[in-house]
This record gives C-alpha cells, structure tokens and sequence, in this order.
C-alpha cells in the first residue's frame, strides 16, 4: 500500500469517527477557528498579533452567543403571545384543537408531556452532559487550531533515513488535510460573503418595516445562511411567522421580499460559489441530505465541503483517453 492510499484511508476514517462518535461541532469549530486565524494573519502579517485578535474575536463570539441565548429566551414568550393567537384562529377554521392558547398554557403542555416521559431526568442529565462535552471539544478544537496555525502541522522526526514510510506517510496525510481545509476555506469564504449580503439586506428590510425581535432575526438570518440553500429556507420561515404574528399584509410583504432575496442568492450562487465550486444546485442538495441525515446540522455545513474536496481530488486524476 503507497502513502498516497494510506492518507486517503486515514481521511475517510477521520470523517467516519466523525460522523459515529458525533464529532461534526468540534471538527467545524477546528475549521472554522483555523479559517479565522489564517485569515487575521493575512491582515496583521504577524501570527502573535493574529492569535491575539482571534482569542479577543472567541472572546466576543461567546459574550454575543450568551447574550443571543439570553434575547431569545426572553423573546419567546412575546413572540409566542402574539403568535399563538393567529395559529389558534387559523386550526379553528379547519376544525383543529390545539393542546395550548398562549405561551403559559404551551409551556405547560411542554412540561406535562416531559414529565410522562419515563427517563424525563435521565434525559435532562443526558442533555446537560452532552452540552458540557461539546463545550470541552470545542475548546480543544481551539487549541487544536491554534497550535496547527502556530507550527504549521507536522513536523516528522529526523531520525533515520529521510526517505522513510512514516516522513512519507506524514507528508501525504498532511496534504490530503490540507486540500480538505482548502475546499473547506473555498466553501465557507463563499457561503460567508453570501450570507453577509442577505443579512444586510434583510437587516434594512426588517429595520425598515420595524418588526418585532429584529436583532435577533438579524443574527438568525446570518447564522442560517452559513448553512448553502436550507439555511435560507429556515431563516426565511421564522421572520415569515413573526411577521405574521403582526398582521397578514406584514407577513405576506415579508414572504415578498424574501422570495426575492432567495432568487438573489441563486445568483449569488451562481456568480460566487459557481466560479469556485462548479457543483450544480441538485447535486449540492443531495450532499445536504446526506450529510443531515449522517451528521444533523453539522452534516449540512460539512456536506458542500465534501462535495468539493472529492471533485478536486478526481480532477488530479488522469484517466487514459478512450479510443
């Protein structure tokens, strides 16, 4: 076996361990956090500086996380008050009962049906466990980042002859990381530009129409549009439901305006990650499907930078011309 099919095996196995043992938050942090420091050092021209910059933006990100969390939890019960109504009028009309008719009465049938639930503890420890263990891999993806951005990734051992299977093996595994990370930065400096552009044009209009919680549905609408086609999807529903918790004229020019954005970002996709990809829009959908089904959310992230690492892996393949 040569060391150019050992790296690839070693590849496949990391994103296999990956998708078993759910590792998709710490991986995407890993990559996301080298993302960051590579593109700081780019600016500064000066890793020291870089790495403080991005401890300070982590910093940042986690202060902007806690107070997301908070806003949203604080949002909730207004958004569900005026809300509710609307969706208990309409299931009326249809001749649909509804278990709940305002944000008391819903948290009670919430709470109710966890508690009939037989390990209804066991899962609240489950869940608190599995946040805590995230957090902690998170962190070591940081590190992890940090120390790769620092000493530049492997540095194999000097001893014996040069020309070994280990300083072989090393180099190649280093390379098929590295173009992984290339289609990685390729995918995600694409997908951030774009949800960029929507984010601020959905942050005018939110603004400008003055609805409820549009911070928050501005924050929504970047963190979704991260995530190639569902994500606009998603975000697209939620500001589409608050509007409609407002008026239905609101709610009808908000699913106006966001049918347009969304046929903006097939051009954005078409122009931006059509000139740096080259994967059509169905064959992307299917990655999305199988990464979600694979990974959960994480899978939806990864999936597109899959899908892009396997083609430039192909197009270095030359096969031999039919006759």
């Amino acid at each position: 076996m040569t060391p150019a099919r050992i790296s690839y095996g070693v590849l496949a196995a990391t994103l296999l361990l990956v998708g078993i043992f759910h590792l998709g938050p710490p991986l995407l942090v890993l990559l996301f956090s080298y993302f960051a420091l590579r593109q700081l050092h780019r600016l500064t021209k000066a890793k020291w500086i870089a790495l403080v910059l991005f401890l300070v933006l982590v910093l940042g990100v986690a202060a902007f996380a806690a107070y997301f969390m908070r806003a949203a939890i604080l949002a909730l019960p207004d958004v569900a008050d005026t809300s509710i109504p609307s969706a208990s009028a309409w299931a009326q009309k249809r001749q649909i009962e509804l278990p709940f008719t305002d944000f008391d009465s819903l948290r009670d049938a919430v709470v109710d049906q966890l508690k009939q639930e037989a390990h209804y503890l066991e899962s609240v420890a489950h869940f608190a466990g599995h946040t805590f263990t995230a957090i902690v891999l998170s962190i070591l993806g940081i590190v992890i980042a940090a120390s790769l951005f620092l000493t530049g990734g492997f540095i194999p051992h000097a001893d014996g002859a040069r020309n070994n299977l280990h300083v072989a093996c090393t180099d190649e595994i280093a390379a098929r990381f590295w173009d992984f990370y290339r289609s990685f930065s390729t995918v995600m400096g694409a997908q951030i530009a774009i949800s960029i552009i929507n984010t601020i044009l959905t942050g005018v209009f939110l603004m400008s129409v003055r609805l409820p919680h549009a911070p928050l549905l501005i924050a929504i609408t970047f963190l979704c549009g991260l995530v190639p086609i569902a994500g606009n999807l998603v975000s697209n529903t939620i500001i589409t439901f608050v509007a409609l918790s407002v008026s239905l004229k609101l709610a009808v020019a908000s699913l106006v305006f966001l049918i347009l954005i969304h046929k903006l970002e097939y051009f954005l996709n078409s122009t931006i990650i059509g000139q740096r990809i080259h994967n059509p829009v169905w064959l992307t959908l299917i990655a999305l499907i199988i990464g979600e089904r694979l990974m959960g959310i994480p899978g939806l992230v990864l999936a597109p930078v899959v899908l892009n690492y396997l083609r430039v892996e192909m197009l270095k393949v030359e096969v031999p011309a039919l006759k």
